[in-house]
């Protein structure tokens, strides 16, 4: 999964100001004050190396709303636009975005027989998706990009409820001061005292490069 984070954790409406204001939050669109090529460089290596992308409702509409009539030179634009796409969604009633299918009801289920079909499954934003998989098990890796601000209250990427042992595999930062971090989770083989997750026992994944997913015979 990529996400865009403050300092402080918060997650919610990075974009635009009026991208989400559940709760409240005001401080929508808090990632434009620091653009650098470096980002787009990120996010583009993110959207090329996924086999399908996964969204929650409202990112999947801020995507679909912009993605379909975006730059066609920009090679992100091809990518979205043809690859397979799933948003979970219990409200949501068409997708009119090319190759778009909603998921509703056992969520988790769904998304874990996803990882069967795909090698690498890209998941943006998406704050109570994120918390579903996290609990469940289902997220391996973590692309965060880390703005130089706080923001206070707002949807948190991390919210306690599942404890994570997370490696770092790369990091740099950009001219503005994000840091781009990439991170996977953790088996005994890197060292963990812990058992392997639930998806690991059932299947006993390996990492082959960032992001990717190979299981093991």
């Amino acid at each position: 999964m990529t996400a865009f984070v403050t300092l402080d954790g918060v997650i919610q409406a990075p974009g635009f100001p009026d991208e989400d204001r559940d709760g409240g939050f005001e401080r929508g669109g808090w990632t434009q004050a620091y653009p650098d090529p470096a980002i787009g460089r990120r996010a583009t290596t993110s959207v090329l190396a996924a086999d399908a992308l996964l969204l929650g409702r409202r990112t999947y509409e801020l995507f679909s709303g912009y993605w379909p009539t975006a730059d066609p030179d920009d090679p992100r634009t091809g990518k979205l636009n043809s690859q397979p796409k799933y948003v979970a969604s219990h409200t949501l009633q068409t997708a009119e975005w090319t190759n778009t299918t909603i998921l509703d009801g056992d969520i988790t289920k769904q998304v874990a027989d996803l990882r069967d079909t795909y090698d690498e499954i890209s998941i943006w934003g998406s704050s109570r998706l994120i918390a579903t998989l996290l609990r469940d098990d289902l997220i391996d890796e973590f692309v965060l990009l880390t703005y130089p601000l706080t923001v206070g209250n707002g949807k948190r990427l991390f919210t306690g409820d599942t404890p994570l042992r997370l490696r770092l595999t790369g990091t740099t930062t950009s001219d503005t001061g994000v840091i781009i971090s990439t991170y996977r989770r953790t088996d005994p083989a890197d060292g963990s005292s812990e058992g392997d997750s639930k998806h690991e026992k059932a299947h006993r994944l390996d990492v082959d490069h960032p992001g990717r997913i190979r299981r093991r015979p």
